[in-house]
């Protein structure tokens, strides 16, 4: 008889009120969890912006500063805590967030990582020459240009991937090969040599580090796979490296969508489907 194979979350929980581009309540999307039956769930909110220069485009528009975004931040976190406490009979909720990769950006991680004393943190590159590479077609092609090429954008990203990843040493690493999200042809990218060398670099990083891959399933959404794509999961799995779900769920109507359709494709690869808890911070663990 098969082991039932258990639902969680190791990035997810985005919600409209922490998050501009989500909805729902934080406790609502909880509760959304908790009725589709999830053992363990990591609340991954995004940080908070260095300042007003590096707000997303919707925070700029609405007029939201980088002081008011840092508050709410601060907010968040309460709240999370609230809700692991609230719920804790029911489902197993990490409080955590997700970091963003600029110019300075490390050194702010540092300093909210000292603030709020998270579970754990998702180490995810949303920028390359400063420009959002996932926030829309212009944008990216912007930081295309700045890169000088396609080719050139691959392998910038990467490298600042692994640049964070060595920095700050994130338990969770976010939907890894995010900058194909407007690239149609991203699989003759990602073969390229320099992109692809980079790809493995960056994979034997994480498998020696002991890192979570994030299985993100939002990417079905975008009628693209889930990130990471079909070759890179392929080799991460051949590196033995530990492949979780995340729904990366903006709102209660996106908790848990695509969660059958990833859990068939990486049980199609071999995958047992047994998911590893990230590597929390020592003051989160257990005694």
């Amino acid at each position: 008889m098969s082991t039932p194979i258990s639902k969680v979350s190791v990035h997810g929980g985005h919600s409209g009120q922490y998050c501009l581009h989500a909805r729902d309540t934080l406790d609502q999307v909880v509760q959304a969890y908790i009725a589709e039956g999830y053992s363990w769930v990591g609340i991954t909110e995004h940080m908070p912006p260095l300042d007003d220069s590096r707000r997303y485009p919707d925070e700029a528009e609405q007029g939201v500063s980088a002081a008011q975004l840092k508050a709410q931040f601060s907010a968040y976190f309460a709240e999370v805590r609230q809700l692991q406490a609230r719920y804790a009979d029911r489902i197993r909720l990490f409080a955590a967030f997700e970091t963003e990769t600029y110019h300075g950006s490390a050194a702010f991680v540092r300093e909210l990582i000292d603030e709020t004393r998270p579970d754990y943190i998702v180490g995810s590159v949303h920028h390359v020459g400063g420009i959002g590479i996932d926030v829309n077609r212009e944008l990216y092609e912007e930081a295309r240009a700045w890169a000088g090429s396609l080719e050139q954008l691959y392998c910038r990203y990467f490298d600042l991937q692994l640049a964070m990843m060595q920095e700050l040493k994130p338990s969770v690493i976010g939907h890894f090969d995010l900058i194909r999200i407007f690239d149609e042809d991203y699989l003759d990218t990602l073969a390229l040599p320099s992109v692809w060398s980079r790809v493995e670099r960056n994979l034997g990083f994480i498998a020696e580090q002991g890192f979570v891959l994030d299985f993100n399933l939002r990417g079905f959404d975008k009628a693209l796979e889930q990130y990471p794509s079909l070759p890179v999961l392929k080799l991460a799995l051949q590196l033995g490296i530990a492949i979780v779900p995340g729904d990366d769920s903006h709102g209660v109507a996106s908790v848990g969508r695509n969660y059958q359709r990833g859990v068939a494709l990486l049980q199609s690869l071999g995958h047992d489907c047994r998911w590893q808890l990230p590597l929390l911070f020592p003051w989160a663990r257990s005694p």
